[in-house]
Formats: structure tokens, sequence, C-alpha cells
């Protein structure tokens, strides 16, 4: 196999941790939504997931402030709101009413769900330490929902510049893992 130089600025699209999700935060009556590519699970029980949210995200400030959030993980069937949401300001822009999303309240936190998104994991903030250096947050999944019958979710991978592989193929091994 014979490899060449790839640019610097393109690994993350090599390493991209997983299906790109909807987060929603609410402050003051006001939800907002952003998409988001760069997350990864922490820990099992409880469950961990860290996330990269920039501090130019109107996202930044309210989850920052009120601890609390909603990962929502849309299908293919969303792709057009996905990119939509991710190239517009919660600050200027109801993304619910602009991209025809609902949304719904959530059991343990105040940011709603999605209710058209597969997936919607309840989250709060457990820890803020790398957020002044990295915008890195650690949230804990508090409640998680999921619509059962969505058996295998094609759901969207981010590969950077506008370009996302979907999920499909459901392969199966054993394992010893719980």
């Amino acid at each position: 196999m014979t490899k060449r130089a790839y640019p610097l600025s393109k690994v993350y699209g090599l390493l991209e941790p997983g299906p790109v999700v909807l987060v929603t935060t609410a402050r003051r009556g006001q939800a907002n939504i952003m998409t988001l590519s760069w997350h990864t699970m922490m820990e099992f029980e409880p469950p961990l997931v860290g996330c990269v949210i920039s501090g130019r995200n109107a996202s930044f400030d309210t989850l920052r402030s009120t601890r609390e959030c909603v990962i929502n993980i849309p299908t293919l069937e969303l792709s057009k709101q996905v990119v939509g949401i991710g190239n517009c300001s919660g600050r200027t822009v109801d993304k619910f009413a602009q991209y025809g999303l609902t949304p719904v309240a959530a059991a343990e936190v105040k940011p709603p769900l999605i209710a058209e998104c597969y997936a919607s994991l309840e989250c709060r903030v457990a820890d803020t330490r790398l957020v002044n250096r990295y915008n890195f947050f650690i949230l804990e999944v508090v409640k998680a929902w999921v619509d059962a019958a969505i058996r295998q979710p094609k759901t969207l991978h981010h590969r950077g510049n506008g370009v996302f592989a979907v999920a499909g193929e459901t392969v199966r091994r054993r394992s010893a893992a719980k």
C-alpha cells in the first residue's frame, strides 16, 4: 500500500466520532438547536458524553449558563434540516419554526427533545474543567429516549466540507462485554 501526505486540516474527517446530532438548549423560554459532530462517548455508566461546542455559537453560552441540553440523533430523512441548522445562528433564527421541527417537553431537563429525531438524550453538564481551554463539555445522560419502530436508523456521519456518510449495514460479532 502506498500512502501520501494528507492535509492536517482534513484529519477530522478521518476520525469522525459518530452520528451528527442536533443539540437543543433553552434559556428564558427560548429554545435553540445546533448541529454537532464533534462528540465522543467517555463512560458507559453513568453514560458520559464529551463534546466540543465553539465559543462563537449561541448554544455555547446557553449550555455554559444553564448546564442542560438534549442530544437528538437525526436520521437521513432530516439531512437538509441538519445542514440548514448548522448554517445559521440561533441568535437570529427560530430554528424549530424555520426547519419544521417539533419541540417535545423533556422529563429531566428544560431544553426540548426533537420529535422527528430517532433518539434523544437528556443531559446535564457533569464537568466544565476543559471548557475554558478547549470548549469541551462533559455531559451526563440522565434520561434516554428512542423510537423503537426504527429498527436500523440511517444516521449521518460528517466527513467534512458538506460530505456525509450514511450508516447502513449492521454487522454483529459476539462480545463478552455487556
